[in-house]
């Protein structure tokens, strides 16, 4: 669809909709739907992925992206991937990234991005370490992506329903306590934000997450709505597309570092059981729905 407008004696043409857009990218990312997050997909207000470019290009300074989600006694290729892309683009946006995780995924990250290192430990000690981190530096913007969320029992689980509480950085106090926007990503009902979508999740065979956030992003997998928001924002901005990043070469990089496939446990540079170069071919896919939307 194309809006025309009049100016003066002038006619504004080729302003691509927006939503549209958004809407075919958000359809796109749960077309698998083997955890149910197409139906998911359905039950959120339309427009999410366009709504969270929005908040990023929108805010001003401290860009916080929360993830890691434990597996196998590491962590899992999900998740890192994906905020290693959205850290990058704050930066070519000229925000001032920080990626929180727990120790094990700081330590692969620490070489490319800015990191801070969280401990796991009682709701009560994340409050307080939430507090005392927003009191120095406060978020203009937060991100959770592919991290996990206590369910209404107070405690974490994986898909397979098993307790991994112990492992767990308790996340929620850093988007409770956000004066600003948040933003979470998950593909499985189980992560940080799910509580958005409570009554969607209710189907499926998990214990789901209770938190919220102010705008919440399913895919099939987490890390391909990092690359499709990414994608999305820098079309936003300048309406060209960036070029596709290296994604295999960031998931070799975290398998180095001791990150696993979170469904095969196995450490192959693969996310979610999904064969390699799978994300590079949905990105071609979103590369061409968003060119289809610029030459409209």
């Amino acid at each position: 669809m194309v809006r025309t407008a009049l100016l003066g004696d002038k006619i504004a043409v080729n302003q691509p909709d927006l939503l549209a857009v958004s809407e075919a990218i958000e359809a796109l990312l749960a077309a698998n739907n083997h955890r149910g997050m197409d139906g998911v997909r359905t039950s959120l207000n339309p427009g999410y992925l366009l709504r969270a470019a929005q908040a990023i290009r929108a805010c001003s300074g401290r860009v916080y992206i929360l993830t890691g989600f434990p597996v196998a006694q590491t962590f899992e290729t999900d998740g890192p991937a994906g905020a290693m892309a959205l850290y990058r683009l704050c930066q070519r946006l000229q925000k001032d990234p920080v990626i929180l995780s727990e120790a094990a995924v700081t330590a692969a990250l620490s070489g490319q991005c800015r990191c801070y290192t969280l401990s796991p430990g009682t709701q009560k000690q994340a409050q307080k370490a939430a507090a005392a981190l927003y009191k120095k530096d406060p978020p203009a913007l937060v991100i959770s992506i592919e991290c996990p969320g206590a369910a209404a029992d107070g405690h974490y689980y994986n898909m397979a329903g098993e307790d991994i509480s112990k492992r767990c950085i308790r996340a929620e106090p850093y988007l409770d306590q956000a004066n600003c926007s948040t933003i979470a990503i998950g593909d499985g009902g189980n992560e940080i934000g799910m509580g958005n979508v409570a009554q969607s999740l209710t189907g499926l065979d998990i214990r789901p997450a209770k938190s919220v956030c102010s705008e919440l992003i399913v895919a099939d997998v987490s890390n391909w709505a990092a690359y499709a928001l990414c994608a999305l924002t820098d079309w936003l901005d300048d309406r060209t597309m960036s070029a596709i990043v290296d994604i295999q070469s960031d998931l070799e990089h975290l398998v180095r570092n001791g990150a696993v496939d979170g469904v095969t446990g196995a450490p192959t540079a693969t996310e979610d059981g999904f064969p390699e170069h799978a994300a590079e071919n949905v990105m071609q896919a979103i590369h061409a729905i968003l060119l289809q939307g610029k030459t409209q």
